[in-house]
């Protein structure tokens, strides 16, 4: 008797081994938890004066920024040739800007900026519409943002790369670029991507190819068309998990395309890449106007002085901007431009950023 109740205590603990084994088997179903709700206020018009910029921002009610974009209105003819991109990028409320010591320099942000700037041209249709990307996951509760600047550029044709990486341990979910001062209306910000900090990636000088997962890096490059330089700055911000957080299981999907131009004078391009169900949710993204092959070589500037961007925001799949309260997104588009001249060996790049937390 004593030998069959051991025999039975035996095959009840086996059976509860083998639920175990079954609930915890490799291929086990899960939901990802990472979700995205997309907030904008609308447009915000200006810059109603040339050499000058106007500041819009985005806030998360719930949720915390994995990212942003911006999206502007230029108007027709040569004028719209005056409208850029001045930054897209975090803030602790909604006016103050990272742009001090490096490092990290905030934690659970829930404010995007989208900042509108002029060259030498403006009209009445200008404007700038900021996009906060609000992230929440049942895994990645806290963010941080990095931020590193570097000088310059400072002559005419010329650019200035620099990069933010997320410390060791954390997941980049989302990043953005700024250049200073406003009043060289030349200056622009014409690139904003994931990267990693390695030398397959030239430390940051080469962006995230198509496929590729979990870049550590978020790289700006700032663009000087007319030379001007008073004391000129190129600012790029990481967004990160925060620290603590074991992120071992969570995977971050890149998404790249290129397309050619524009090339005209007075031209736009628009390019649009996107996530797949199993690439997880759109988190954030990036935008560029190069000298293409960005992901294989070093980034070299457009083909033009006057080239800028003029939109780097979550899309639908025609390039269309979401609209306000969206939770679907699963596009990036960017919005590039030539200035008055012609742009010959001129590329524009979209970044997409998807995540699955693997909760």
């Amino acid at each position: 008797m004593r030998l069959t109740g051991l025999r039975r205590v035996g095959a009840k603990k086996a059976l509860v081994v083998s639920a175990l084994l079954i609930l915890v088997a490799p291929g086990t179903a899960y939901a990802n938890t990472a979700a995205v709700t997309v907030e904008t206020p609308g447009a915000t018009s200006g810059p109603a004066a040339a050499f000058s910029e106007i500041s819009t921002s985005a806030h998360c009610e719930s949720g915390l920024i994995s990212g942003g974009g911006i999206d502007q209105a230029i108007g027709t003819g040569t004028s719209s040739n005056g409208n850029k991109v001045n930054g897209t990028a975090p803030s602790p409320n909604g006016s103050t800007e990272y742009t001090g010591s490096t490092g990290v320099v905030g934690t659970d942000v829930t404010y995007w900026l989208g900042i509108g700037g002029s060259g030498g041209a403006v009209n009445a249709s200008f404007s700038s519409t900021p996009y906060a990307m609000c992230f929440t996951s049942d895994l990645i509760d806290h963010t941080q943002v990095v931020m590193n600047k570097t000088a310059g550029p400072t002559t005419s044709g010329t650019v200035a790369l620099v990069t933010a990486t997320c410390p060791a341990g954390t997941r980049l979910i989302g990043g953005g670029a700024r250049i200073t001062p406003a009043s060289v209306g030349s200056l622009k910000p014409i690139a904003s991507f994931p990267t990693f900090n390695d030398s397959a990636h030239s430390y940051g000088q080469k962006a995230a190819a198509n496929s590729e997962t979990n870049p550590d890096s978020w790289s700006s490059v700032g663009w000087n068309g007319g030379g001007g330089n008073s004391n000129n700055t190129t600012y790029a911000y990481a967004i990160c998990s925060g620290n603590n957080i074991d992120v071992s299981g969570a995977t971050v999907t890149v998404r790249h395309s290129e397309v050619s131009g524009p090339t005209a004078a007075t031209a736009g391009q628009k390019v649009t890449v996107g996530c797949s169900e199993s690439d997880g949710k759109l988190v954030s993204g990036g935008a560029a106007i190069s000298g293409g092959n960005v992901t294989t070589t070093n980034f070299s500037g457009p083909g033009s002085v006057g080239d800028h961007l003029n939109g780097s925001y979550p899309s639908d799949s025609g390039g269309n901007a979401v609209s306000d309260g969206t939770t679907t997104a699963a596009y990036w588009t960017a919005y590039t431009h030539t200035g008055a001249g012609s742009s010959p060996n001129t590329y524009s790049d979209a970044w997409a950023l998807c995540a699955d937390d693997g909760v």
